[in-house]
């Protein structure tokens, strides 16, 4: 049970019963303190002194869970009941689950709290590897996935998707383009390059998918969604009709 600082337990408190947690344990005095229990789930929070920066926090702690999609649906489904949206740039955010190959292949997603700490939420058992997964645009995003997901360089992921999508955008497959332009509009978001994220949706939406793709596909289209909901809500045009404000 990992004990995490934040700067307010209340924020803490109230971000999390958001995501389905319930509180079991808070104190103000002698130290702030605050424990949350999802499910056998249990996340435990200190306050810090208000000059404490979440974007400077080292805060993290993985978590082993059965399903990793499973997880991620409930915690979106409650932060599209709180926002209207996905929280998919700045703090707090959420990425979604993705194949990591710096993990042995593991499914994994991160929740990016108030208090800046990273609870990497990690599926107890490897997926199984895909033929595809040797093409180079693939490979890219794999190594793309790593960067922006695992280490939080949105920046360097971005640009190692850009050149890969450039080299291969007439010899990748059209599922594979859409995974890879999905991914790069999420990493625009949290950029707030919407500009770029508009334009990446845009031709992902273009593709032309079969229907045994498109049920492939399926959480991939899913989030095509979601990051569409976070630019309506940009008040500004991209230049891109879809997106218009």
């Amino acid at each position: 049970m990992p004990l995490l600082p934040c700067r307010s337990i209340d924020e803490m408190v109230d971000f999390y019963t958001m995501l389905g947690f319930r509180r079991i344990y808070y104190q103000v005095r002698p130290n702030p303190y605050a424990l949350l229990k999802r499910e056998d789930l249990q996340l435990g929070f200190f306050g810090m002194p208000e000059a404490f920066k979440p974007e400077d926090s080292y805060g993290t702690c993985v978590i082993v869970v059965p399903d990793t999609g499973e997880l991620f649906e409930a915690f979106a489904a409650g932060m599209r009941a709180a926002h209207g949206k996905l929280l998919v740039s700045g703090i707090p955010r959420m990425t979604r689950p993705r194949r990591r190959k710096n993990d042995g292949n593991h499914s994994g997603f991160a929740v990016i709290d108030p208090g800046g700490n990273w609870i990497r939420f990690m599926a107890a058992r490897p997926l199984p590897e895909k033929e595809e997964a040797t093409s180079r645009l693939t490979t890219s995003l794999n190594r793309a996935v790593v960067m922006g997901d695992s280490n939080g360089n949105h920046e360097r992921a971005a640009e190692i998707l850009d050149g890969a999508l450039e080299r291969d955008k007439d010899i990748a497959s059209a599922a594979e383009l859409l995974e890879a332009l999905v991914y790069r509009a999420e990493l625009a978001v949290r950029a707030k390059d919407h500009a770029a994220a508009g334009h990446a949706l845009a031709r992902a939406r273009a593709l032309t998918l079969t229907e045994a793709e498109r049920e492939q596909l399926a959480q991939s289209l899913a989030a095509i969604d979601d990051l569409e909901a976070v630019l309506r809500r940009v008040p500004w045009r991209f230049g891109v009709d879809r997106f218009d404000v």
